[in-house]
């Protein structure tokens, strides 16, 4: 998968990269991974690689990072709003027929709904710069028929720090993406930890809950 979505982003440039994460905003398709890789391209880490925008190659390295950070924004607050569009226009009908396609089962539907119940809108904003959840926001956003227009300026709000963020890292590696390249795969681990993480935390604070319920049950 790596050297796929980094050989599109090397063949295509900002296109590939507004493209790879429109359909991240949908179902994960490796964010991470095309930021950082599109901020080593524009800082030249690649011999042969020079951003264009409608023909016209970026020589300058720090608007080649502010292209490429912006295409990923870009790409994906349009993302965003195909997936809210999808929601709003579907429903929950379209995920029980469709939703094994785009990785959005019942479980996670009502995980997210929960979600959206506890925080509101804030969990537009914060679940953008969230590894993976970030993906699973945009169709129950519609389902839930959050207003259009907060929830556009949220999606954009929590993807810009996402996208300058991991371009700059990118940018700051350069030439040394080599080492990131084979060694992309710990961050896969790290995921997958955090999500461990955030699993337990919300267990046993709903466990605590669910103690002290019943403590109060016998006094009631």
């Amino acid at each position: 998968m790596t050297s796929t979505v980094t050989g599109w982003i090397g063949d295509y440039g900002l296109y590939a990269v507004f493209l790879l994460m429109a359909v991240d905003a949908i179902f994960p398709a490796a964010s991470e991974l095309v930021m950082v890789y599109a901020g080593a391209l524009a800082v030249g880490a690649f011999a042969g690689h020079v951003p264009t925008l409608f023909g016209v190659e970026i020589e300058s390295h720090a608007w080649a990072y502010v292209a490429m950070a912006s295409a990923g924004t870009l790409g994906y607050l349009f993302g965003c709003i195909v997936g809210w569009w999808i929601g709003i226009r579907g429903g929950r009908p379209l995920l029980e027929r469709r939703g094994r396609w785009l990785h959005l089962d019942a479980e996670r539907l009502e995980r997210a709904e929960r979600w959206f119940d506890r925080y509101d809108d804030a969990f537009v904003f914060v679940g953008r710069m969230l590894p993976v959840v970030r993906s699973f926001v945009s169709i129950p956003a519609g389902i839930m028929e959050v207003p259009f227009g907060r929830y556009t300026v949220l999606s954009l709000l929590g993807t810009i720090p996402w996208c300058f963020g991991l371009a700059a890292a990118g940018f700051a590696l350069g030439s040394s993406w080599e080492s990131v390249h084979h060694g992309w795969r710990y961050a896969d681990y790290a995921i997958a930890a955090l999500l461990v993480g955030g699993v337990a935390f919300v267990l046993i604070r709903w466990l605590r809950r669910r103690a002290r319920a019943r403590a109060v049950e016998p006094s009631a």
